[in-house]
């Protein structure tokens, strides 16, 4: 069984990867013990507002995780419950926070964002390895 420690280590350092989807997904694979796979990512949440070119517009993503069968890609346990979000300010193509502020004046993400607390995988890793560590442990039994 894989330590909290390295799980997190791993959950942190693999990199993310645009998902095949067509749709704005990003995910980490992290290859655990006996063909077992922890799925990391992100998706944007659906949004209903009317989006203006060179407007500012703001996305809201939500974190999900899974452990699947590596051979079967069956999903074993998942969590998609979109209790850690975050959200993303951005213009036209620009999604670079200097980019945007180059076209709005200075502002942080933050200000726009007022309750975007996940941005980034280290605010919610140690949440995701102990949920994932108590679903390995009941594959076990």
């Amino acid at each position: 069984m894989i330590k909290k420690d390295k799980l997190v280590e791993r959950i942190e350092e693999t990199e993310l990867e645009r998902a095949q989807i067509g749709k704005d997904v990003w995910e980490k694979h992290i290859y655990l013990e006996k063909d077992k796979v922890l799925i990391v990512g992100y998706e944007e949440e659906e949004s209903f507002d009317e989006q203006t070119p060179g407007k500012e517009i703001i996305k809201n993503y939500y974190w999900y995780w899974e452990i699947r069968d590596a051979g079967s890609w069956e999903v074993l346990f998942d969590n998609h419950d979109k209790e850690f979000n975050f959200c993303e300010s951005v213009i036209g193509e620009y999604t670079d926070q200097d980019r945007v502020e180059d076209m709005v004046g200075d502002i942080e993400e933050e200000d726009v964002c007022t309750w975007s607390e996940q941005d980034w995988i280290e605010d919610i890793s140690q949440d995701i390895a102990d949920e994932a560590i108590e679903w390995l442990e009941t594959i076990k039994k």
